[in-house]
């Protein structure tokens, strides 16, 4: 009896950009929901398809970042660092992803309330360590919210911030799709 060879694994069959999000006052929500939104649009018109997909920090897996070809990151700053869900997600995915996702593209976005710039730097060593390359510049939404009231409020986000997070939403689709990178 000859023993049949392992199927190979069937290859993916279509690029992934993965957004990654987490919100407390629905700042980062907006801003995720906006650039999903313009990545799906911009899918309608391309002929390489790159398949979307959205998902909260909480639920987001280590084969879900395995999946995807690119990744968008966005994310609330709280007291000067990413907000603990986002580091959840990269407490409970970092060691298992070492060495696997090297050289793929990011982007981040995140709203914050001064300056934004500690959830950056944050993000970027973890994203330093895994080898993955930026290809946008982070988008810094800041609310400009200084008083506990208004720190705790909900957010409204300008259109002008949802359009940018749209464009860089629409952007890293229309990459993943033509196999830019």
């Amino acid at each position: 009896m000859t023993q049949q060879p392992a199927p190979l694994a069937a290859p993916q069959s279509a690029r992934r950009l993965l957004i990654v999000w987490w919100s407390v006052t629905g700042a980062s929500r907006a801003m995720a929901l906006a650039a999903h939104r313009a990545a799906c649009d911009a899918q309608e018109c391309e002929v390489q398809a790159c398949e979307v997909h959205l998902r909260q920090a909480g639920e987001a897996s280590v084969d879900d970042l395995l999946q995807a070809n690119a990744f968008l990151f966005v994310m609330p700053e709280m007291l000067g660092s990413m907000a603990g869900a986002m580091k959840d997600l990269f407490d409970r995915t970092y060691y298992p992803l070492l060495g696997r996702l090297e050289g793929r593209p990011y982007a981040l976005v995140v709203c914050a309330g001064s300056d934004g710039s500690g959830a950056v730097r944050q993000l970027e060593r973890i994203v330093t360590g895994w080898r993955l390359r930026r290809v946008a510049e982070p988008l810094i939404v800041c609310t400009h919210a200084q008083t506990p009231e208004a720190i705790a409020a909900p957010k409204v986000m300008t259109p002008e911030a949802l359009e940018a997070a749209a464009v860089l939403g629409q952007s890293l689709a229309t990459g993943v799709a033509l196999g830019i990178w």
